[in-house]
């Protein structure tokens, strides 16, 4: 029998495609998924791999081993960290979404267990995020002498409101899942280690949508946030008028009077 191959002791960064779903593991359970700058770094290439492939509509982000991350490693992040990024290189794909080159396809995340600082702020960038009921949050940067940088002072706001995000941005207090859902935090909570699957069926069902459809929704719907409703409202007719040209809108419409399932290529 061969011997189980060996995790690298600073983690890894696993990818594979399942059909048109991109999968993104965490791979450093010993230590909690706890994030290294080699994970850091891989982490940017998935996600710039994810979109670039023409194949993949819709990505899963997950963890290896009963936790989802305890957040960056600091001993050995610490060095790197006030840089404008951590260890995004120009042009590739943020996974914070934060900087520009944004994504353009839907990214769902799967959690469990401890999801602490920047696990939290991958999951408030994704787009969906399913959790397993025994998870624990916490953004506890404060209690640490720094401040979270990778989008939680954004997005816990946006979805929890002021007094919400500041009740745990500033205590770093851990909270429950429930709680996490009740702010808008999660979507969907599942039984313990049901997460991923529940998070594949909600991907394969994006991924048998219109993807430039699904695209221009994802696009309009952060153009609201960041320029506010009436750069929104401004797009909908030209963005419109490029879907009306495509062929997957003829696919929808001959779907429809044919009474089938559409079959979208994107184009």
């Amino acid at each position: 029998m061969s011997a189980a191959p060996q995790i690298d002791p600073d983690g890894e960064i696993l990818t594979r495609l399942e059909g048109t779903v991109f999968v993104i593991g965490l791979n450093r359970p010993a230590k909690l998924n706890g994030f290294t700058p080699k994970m850091l770094r891989e982490l940017a290439a998935a996600y710039t791999a994810f979109e670039q492939s023409p194949e993949a509509r819709v990505a899963v982000l997950y963890a290896e081993g009963r936790h989802f991350t305890a957040g960056l490693d600091l001993p050995k992040v610490a060095p790197f960290m006030g840089q404008k990024t951590l260890f995004v290189e120009p042009g590739q794909i943020d996974p914070l979404n934060n900087l520009p080159p944004l994504r353009t396809k839907p990214v769902i995340a799967a959690v469990q267990g401890i999801t602490y600082t920047i696990g939290i702020e991958l999951m408030l960038a994704a787009d969906i995020v399913v959790a397993s009921s025994d998870c624990r949050f916490s953004q506890l940067e404060v209690r640490r002498g720094i401040m979270a940088t990778g989008g939680a002072t954004i997005r816990m706001v946006e979805r929890a409101g002021w007094g919400n995000a500041m009740r745990y941005l500033l205590t770093g207090d851990e909270f429950d899942v429930a709680t996490a859902l009740r702010l808008g935090f999660v979507q969907e909570v599942t039984e313990p280690g049901g997460q991923f699957d529940a998070a594949m069926r909600l991907a394969q069902s994006i991924a048998a949508q219109a993807p430039l459809a699904v695209n221009a929704t994802l696009r309009n719907a952060r153009l609201a946030i960041e320029e506010g409703p009436a750069a929104a409202v401004a797009d909908f007719q030209p963005t419109q008028a490029r879907l009306m040209a495509t062929e997957d809108v003829k696919e929808g419409v001959a779907s429809f009077i044919e009474k089938r399932v559409a079959r979208f290529k994107g184009c």
